[in-house]
């Protein structure tokens, strides 16, 4: 017999080889498929880029550095007294700049930072006007509290409050459009409790709440035009110790200021059919109201307080 183990061995060796070449091969092809996906993504990646980068060139000269959107005219409209130029000093914003680029939700939270501005809305007017709406907080009332000086000491300063109990300063005179009328004051609140009145914030006292909330309803009661309030005490708990401006002290409790300002007003209609003027009432017990009263003088009682005028959107261009 013959021995073919040599030839064997021979064929192995060459299909072995066979297969590892196949193998390299295919790696080879595996790693020029990769190659080629990887310059195609550099390719789609360049030409994105390129894209988003000539994108925003036609943006910067079509539209954020074009000069027919140039704000020529900024436009002004308020409820209050606050002047144009204050206004458009809080904005921040000056004729020139691109009104399309301008960031609107900045120019309203500037604006909105202002202790004087309760609300504020902006709009473009293409091509080249912005405008500004602005809703003012009105103070109703006002205190006085003690605050700290740079040198260590302390002093009085006064503190205003609106109708949501909102605590600023005094409105600066150079940024309303006409002084206050002559005799014109806010009623006072005594005893402000400590913490209560601090500029920025709202209040959360309900006697401070309660005495603005009167306030508010004294003007469509019937007793609106017949007496003003000079001051209001905070400090007693459940009630509000009012002084007229005639001197009267009237006392309410908390709730249903709109019934107890028509009894008042029952009870001045009676008096004065008697010749006779309240000097003190208590109004926030429900039966046997203590009620003092003096006789009328010769004299004609102080005129009563002006109507505050409606307010009203005013427009500044």
């Amino acid at each position: 017999m013959f021995d073919f183990l040599p030839g064997r061995r021979r064929n192995r060796r060459f299909v072995e080889r066979g297969r590892l070449l196949d193998v390299k091969l295919r790696a080879s092809q595996a790693r020029a498929a990769r190659l080629r996906a990887a310059l195609i993504g550099l390719v789609v990646i360049g030409a994105l880029a390129g894209a988003w980068r000539g994108g925003l060139w036609l943006l910067d000269v079509l539209i954020y550095k074009n000069e027919a959107f140039a704000i020529d005219r900024i436009e002004v409209q308020t409820d209050g007294v606050l002047t144009t130029e204050a206004i458009r000093r809080w904005a921040m914003v000056k004729p020139g700049q691109n009104l399309m680029a301008l960031d609107l939700a900045r120019v309203r939270r500037d604006l909105e930072m202002q202790p004087p501005i309760q609300f504020a809305a902006v709009e473009r007017v293409l091509p080249r006007t912005l405008k500004l709406i602005v809703a003012e907080r009105a103070p109703i009332a006002q205190t006085l509290v003690t605050v700290g000086r740079a040198d260590g000491g302390v002093e009085q300063a006064v503190f205003d409050f609106d109708a949501d109990g909102y605590v600023m300063q005094p409105l600066d005179p150079r940024w309303r459009l006409a002084p206050p009328a002559p005799g014109e004051k806010l009623p006072i609140l005594v005893d402000v409790p400590p913490g209560e009145a601090q500029l920025g914030r709202q209040t959360e006292s309900p006697q401070i709440r309660g005495a603005l909330q009167l306030i508010a309803e004294l003007e469509h009661s019937p007793m609106a035009g017949m007496v003003e309030f000079h001051s209001i005490n905070v400090g007693v708990p459940e009630i509000l110790q009012v002084t007229t401006s005639q001197g009267a002290r009237i006392t309410f409790s908390l709730n249903h200021f709109d019934a107890q300002l028509r009894r008042w007003r029952q009870i001045q209609d009676q008096f004065q059919k008697w010749g006779r003027a309240i000097t003190s009432l208590d109004l926030s017990i429900a039966n046997n109201l203590p009620v003092i009263s003096a006789a009328q003088t010769g004299a004609p009682p102080p005129p009563p307080p002006p109507a505050k005028p409606p307010r009203t959107l005013k427009k500044h261009v």
